[in-house]
């Protein structure tokens, strides 16, 4: 979305892990998590483990306490920090964009006044240099001007940091602050027993959005801390507002929701103080309860454990979790480039249970994890990793998909039975358009996701897709956070397209199309459990019901069947984030029945060529809305095109051409919003030479992969590219057999086997 082996971390044990041996393989060396912190990939490059519930990480500043330089918190180019936040959602575009829950912040010299007072950040924030900052799987290390350093490192629920000072040194819980504001946030200090614990009541995810963003300024979780130090506290405090009360040990106060001044100079916070030099403290944190806080802290870090000691246990379980693909030779910004996207693909879904179990649900009430079901995972952003991450995570980590699957499952049974779009944690947020769980769903157990009630997930889709909901008559959200997840689904059904005037959506030929591939993945679902799917397959044809062939695009339409106009293809009249040149070929499932509407193969890849490429023969990379856009989603399938078209070397030509040309090292190396590890799923498969051929379906096209050899070692897959990295498939073999279409059937994922890829060129 634009400007829009299950994770239960093992305990460390009083001696703590012993260092891998070198035979081990440890990629984590060729991982940079500052790449996509620049150009508006809104990463973060704070400490984390692969789908920790906590991500430790720096809270930029431009000068305003209510925003950041970035949607995610960070920007590579404001070296100005206000504090060390606890929670992070890896690439979201909404400014900002959900989370940096609890910044915490050493500073330097007295505590004179209250940090809330000072809306421009010029007390208590410091400047820093890049020089001073290591960013690494699982820790986090920066020296900032004020002379302070924090070296921070974590476990699944659980941090750790080690700060120092020149002088007169003292952590601010800034316990009101998170990106969005806040409705509520509460802190008490025990300085006898060396605490600070609370909590803040927030949520309001993409809730500054101008098309409707007042919808989501909303709160549905809160998430509670509690942090212990290794020195005693010398002296604390706390604040609201503008009042700074020194010796006091409890206050509450939130932020509200909204910005600049109407926000600025709100919210409360607390300090403690040390006479050392050095402090180490601990930090649990839980969406439950403060008891259940506490409890993930003592299970997993020890009181004596050292950040040292966290980050080498953190740092082998990157390079366990990096495992799961092994490629040899390239050079080495190209292993830099592919490891860093699949580090970002590991950082989501996001582990919301405790260790004992629970989890806050999306009705905000506690729940217990299903039978067998390991963990509950929040942080679903649909429209997005439908199309590339969903089956990267299940095809690489089939039991986490399946998790993540039956916590969609369990959040839309405490949600009224409705499957939100974009998910934050555990609140709906009704963020873009379409019905992306069918296909993420479908996807995830097609490439063997099992561990899940999967009939009770389909069953409860095709409800969704069949029986009109209230919420789909509403206005409420329009556009970009509709509340209805499929919208007056009555008169879709009736027209066989989303009628524009009507539709109460965001672009009725966007939402034609994705209900298109919505109800295709259902038809997909429907036949592995032997159910009827007719009925879904004919649905699914229903993009041809705004697909205008005196235009020859996609274009929308209104209920009584005329067409919007004035019609542009550089328009995105009736579509979400993206003109209609992009949308007329978001038709996965039928790319032959789009190419004879067009008027054949050959026309069709005609006007493929034209929309790869601008009018001097470069290569389209962004900014043009007529042509192919690599830094947004609803096109990101299109490469792979030419492959049904009878065209493969096209396909070959451009696949590889977009992974060179807009993935990159360094700060700006990602196209556009990572949008929770969808942009970076999707240079994996490229990488590899893979893409799945539909959302719902474990077929795979095949493109040229950019290394020699490629291990999916979870799946017994070897991939050997005799030639690379040359451009062109010569010869594929599967097993032996010579594979004589551009893509691979699904039993290429259920058995597994040794595919050979001979390239030239």
């Amino acid at each position: 979305m634009r400007a829009l082996p299950v994770l239960l971390v093992p305990v460390l044990a009083a001696a703590l892990v012993t260092p891998a041996s070198a035979a081990v393989r440890d990629d984590t060396r060729y991982v940079d998590p500052l790449i996509g912190s620049a150009g508006g990939g809104n990463t973060y490059p704070g400490a984390v483990r692969p789908f920790g519930m906590i991500s430790w990480s720096p809270t930029s500043t431009r000068g305003d306490q209510t925003n950041t330089g970035a949607a995610n918190g960070y920007a590579y180019d404001a070296t100005r920090v206000r504090g060390f936040s606890l929670t992070h959602v890896n690439g979201a575009g909404c400014h900002p964009g959900a989370a940096g829950d609890v910044p915490i912040m050493p500073h330097v010299g007295e505590i004179t006044s209250s940090p809330t007072a000072d809306t421009r950040d010029e007390v208590f924030a410091s400047d820093f240099s890049h020089a001073d900052e290591v960013a690494e799987p699982g820790r986090y290390r920066v020296g900032l001007a004020s002379g302070a350093t924090a070296d921070l490192s974590v476990t699944t629920r659980a941090g750790i940091g080690e700060f120092t000072f020149p002088v007169n040194g003292s952590l601010l819980f800034r316990t009101s602050n998170s990106l969005n504001g806040s409705e509520d946030a509460e802190v008490t200090i025990d300085p006898e027993a060396g605490t600070v614990t609370g909590s803040v009541l927030t949520g309001a995810f993409c809730g500054r959005r101008a098309n409707g963003g007042v919808n989501n300024q909303k709160t549905y979780y809160r998430l509670y801390f509690t942090a212990s130090f290794d020195r005693p506290i010398a002296a604390y405090g706390t604040w609201v507002n503008s009042e700074l009360r020194p010796g006091t040990t409890t206050v509450t106060g939130g932020e509200g929701y909204l910005t600049g001044s109407a926000r600025a100079g709100k919210g409360s916070g607390g300090y403690v103080s040390f006479a050392d030099d050095r402090v180490r403290m601990r930090v649990g944190i839980s969406y439950t309860s403060l008891d259940a806080a506490r409890r993930n802290l003592a299970a997993e870090i020890p009181r004596r454990a050292t950040v040292a000691d966290v980050a080498a246990e953190a740092r082998e379980q990157w390079a366990r979790q990096l495992r799961a693909v092994e490629i040899d030779g390239g050079t080495a910004d190209e292993r830099t480039i592919f490891y860093t996207a699949l580090y970002h693909a590991f950082l989501q879904p996001n582990v919301t249970s405790d260790v004992e179990g629970t989890y806050l649900g999306s009705d905000r009430r506690v729940h217990r994890l299903e039978p067998g079901q390991r963990v509950q995972y929040g942080n679903f952003s649909g429209w997005d990793q439908y199309r590339a991450h969903t089956q990267l995570l299940a095809l690489l980590e089939p039991r986490v998909a399946g998790d993540y699957a039956q916590s969609l499952l369990n959040l839309s049974r405490q949600n009224g039975g409705v499957w939100d779009r974009w998910v934050h944690v555990n609140g709906p947020t009704h963020v873009m358009t379409g019905d992306p769980s069918a296909p993420a769903i479908a996807g995830m157990h097609a490439m063997g996701a099992g561990n899940f009630d999967v009939r009770a997930a389909f069953d409860s889709l095709l409800r969704q897709a069949t029986v009109p909901h209230q919420d789909g008559l509403s206005d409420k959200g329009c556009p970009g956070q509709c509340e209805g997840q499929r919208p007056n689904l009555a008169e879709y059904l009736r027209l066989g397209y989303a009628p524009h005037d009507t539709c109460h959506c965001w672009g009725g030929a966007a939402e034609t199309l994705e209900d298109a591939v919505a109800d295709q993945a259902l038809a997909d679902l429907a036949r592995r459990l032997g159910r009827p799917a007719d009925a879904l397959r004919e649905r699914a044809g229903w993009w041809r019901n705004t697909f205008n062939p005196a235009t020859g695009h996609q274009q929308a339409r209104k209920a009584d069947g005329t067409w919007v106009t004035p019609f542009s293809p550089a328009s995105d009249l009736g579509f979400a984030q993206g003109s209609s040149a992009t949308y007329t070929w978001m038709v996965p499932h039928d790319v032959p029945g789009l190419a004879e509407v067009m008027g054949g193969n050959d026309i069709a890849a005609s006007r493929l060529d034209a929309f790869f490429h601008r009018a001097d023969g470069s290569w389209a990379t962004g900014g043009d809305p007529l042509r192919y856009d690599p830094t947004n989603e609803p096109g990101i399938h299109t490469p792979w095109i030419y492959n049904e078209l009878g065209q493969p070397r096209k396909t070959q030509e451009t696949v590889r051409a977009m992974a060179r040309l807009v993935y990159r090292t360094g700060p700006s190396g990602l196209p556009g919003n990572d949008d929770l590890g969808t942009m970076s799923a999707w240079y994996v498969f490229a990488a590899l030479g893979l893409y799945p051929r539909t959302p719902s379906s474990a077929e795979l096209h095949l493109s040229s992969p950019l290394f020699p050899k490629a291990r999916i070692s979870g799946r017994g897959i070897t991939i050997l590219a005799p030639g690379a990295p040359g451009t062109y498939l010569r010869e594929t073999r599967w097993n032996g057999r010579k594979v004589d279409r551009p893509w691979l059937p699904e039993e290429f994922v259920a058995r597994g086997g040794v595919l050979v890829s001979r390239l030239e060129g």
